[in-house]
């Protein structure tokens, strides 16, 4: 077994946020990999996030974002369980940087669930439109228009895009990442995207 130093765990909790004694135990499992502990602390993160995804939020903070040229502005409100979480420091970066992603990415829903079924059908009558001189057989062009709706997701989703600071990982994972972090259910419940001289 590996000599785990005070040293490699501190910094494991500075990189991660999390208590002493789960990045002592990553680590050695890890072996003092720090990136291996990371990588474990991560999946048990995950885990645990989607335990926690059913707990109520009735706290939280609206994070608000102007960009620099003042044209741009976003509102977005982030519930969680507890006043304590609301008022913690990094939680508040967390509700910025959401805002920034949505002044840059523009989406137009929080999820997929949120978008309106007449929204919906509209899409898919585009695709079927697209593809019925195709030739293809019918379950074919169902796959193909699950296909594009995935990508329409990705589009107009806040959950389903790409982080603009990390492109690697979607928002609803960075979400997820958060959930691990604070121990907490977080949902970003809605949010409004303002910009000079567009129609609302």
């Amino acid at each position: 077994m590996a000599d785990i130093t005070m040293e490699q765990i501190k910094r494991l909790r500075e990189r991660t946020g999390l208590g002493i004694m789960d990045c002592k135990q990553a680590l050695i499992e890890a072996g003092g990999d720090e990136e291996k502990a990371i990588e474990i602390l991560r999946k048990k993160g995950l885990a645990t996030a989607a335990k926690k995804a059913t707990r109520a939020t009735k706290e939280g903070f609206i994070g608000s974002y102007i960009h620099s040229n003042g044209k741009i502005g976003v509102l977005v409100e982030i519930n969680t369980e507890t006043d304590f979480v609301a008022r913690n420091a990094e939680f508040r970066e967390f509700a910025k940087n959401i805002a920034m992603h949505i002044a840059a990415s523009s989406p137009l829903y929080v999820s997929p669930e949120s978008i309106p079924e007449e929204v919906l059908e509209k899409e898919k009558e585009i695709y079927r439109e697209q593809l019925k001189d195709s030739g293809k057989p019918e379950h074919v062009i169902e796959k193909i228009i699950e296909g594009k709706l995935k990508k329409f997701y990705q589009e107009v989703c806040l959950l389903e895009q790409p982080y603009v600071k990390n492109p690697d990982i979607t928002v609803k994972q960075y979400l997820t990442e958060q959930i691990a972090k604070f121990g907490e259910n977080i949902v970003i419940r809605r949010f409004v995207r303002l910009a000079v001289g567009e129609e609302p």
